[in-house]
């Protein structure tokens, strides 16, 4: 069953079409990643799906619900991490916890939601002494508080070290294997690329292409290539004894395959060349990649969608 049902979502600014007819679904249980650059539409989507942003036409249902009109009913039922997630420096996890729950008025174990978020270690500490990672999971931790089916994540991992994301990541697959559905929000690529089940990516207001991380990237990806060290006359070499699409840049030769038989080819052509080379990798595209190769640019770390997103 779908978590989410957004069908036509159209929303405008005066002239300018921020979100113009976009459609998807978010199945339950499911971790769904909306990807794209600053000013794709990202931002109004997710307030409109979280019932902070009023719709101009289109059908959306999140949990079976109209998020404007059921807001109060619906807000029971989700949780949400805001981009550049903070809190009172000098109240403790543990603290927190509680004090959300009495705006809730639900009754929660705190040291059971820090275990889940694998925090319990830091209950007591004060948040500023927290690390980044930790910060987050604090987050985690107070969007769980009113035992939610659906998360929405915005950004968790920004400006964190690879550790932490990766621990914060370990806490997105748990919420998952509890059966909560998620839509995270992320400029990490790799990010969306290891956690989502299904990935939507943005431009302009509209959606350029969706499904499964694979099912993109073998869609709109360049195929496997070979990548190794060398000069320009080994490309020459494999290029003109293979016949196959062979670049040289800045010392790394490019051949794309055509079928993966091609791959022993390229081996055989670059043990005849009699020219040096080494650190030989067989890759298809990333996720990055393909949506650079969709978008024209990386998403940028730096700055925020405005309200026209």
């Amino acid at each position: 069953m779908a978590a989410i049902e957004v069908s036509s979502l159209t929303k405008a600014y005066g002239n300018l079409q921020a979100v113009s007819s976009i459609s998807f679904a978010v199945d339950e249980g499911q971790v769904f990643s909306l990807l794209g650059p600053n000013g794709a539409g990202k931002t109004t989507t997710i307030e409109i799906l979280e019932g902070l942003r009023e719709k101009d036409s289109g059908e959306v249902k999140v949990l079976g619900m109209d998020p404007w009109k059921d807001g109060a009913s619906l807000h029971k039922r989700i949780g949400v991490i805001p981009q550049g997630f903070t809190f009172l420096p000098y109240i403790t996890p543990r603290e927190a916890i509680h004090y959300y729950a009495s705006l809730f008025d639900v009754k929660v174990d705190a040291d059971e939601i820090l275990k889940r978020v694998i925090l319990l270690d830091s209950a007591s500490t004060h948040f500023d002494r927290l690390s980044g990672g930790q910060k987050q999971k604090v987050g985690l931790a107070l969007a769980l508080v009113n035992q939610p089916d659906f998360v929405f994540l915005d950004e968790p991992t920004t400006g964190l070290d690879p550790q932490a994301r990766r621990a914060v990541w370990d806490v997105i697959r748990n919420l998952k294997r509890e059966g909560i559905s998620v839509m995270l929000t992320t400029h990490y690529l790799e990010e969306a690329e290891e956690l989502a089940d299904k990935v939507a990516i943005m431009n302009k207001g509209k959606i350029i292409t969706a499904g499964t991380p694979g099912e993109i990237i073998v869609e709109h990806g360049s195929g496997e290539k070979v990548r190794m060290n060398g000069n320009q006359a080994l490309a020459e070499y494999v290029r003109s004894n293979t016949g196959l699409d062979v670049a040289y840049s800045e010392g790394v030769v490019t051949v794309t395959l055509k079928k993966k038989e091609d791959t022993l080819t390229v081996l055989e052509a670059v043990g005849r060349s009699g020219q040096e080379w080494g650190n030989l990798t067989v890759r298809h595209d990333s996720l990055e990649d393909v949506f650079v190769r969709l978008v024209g640019s990386r998403i940028s770390e730096e700055g925020q969608e405005g309200p026209a997103a």
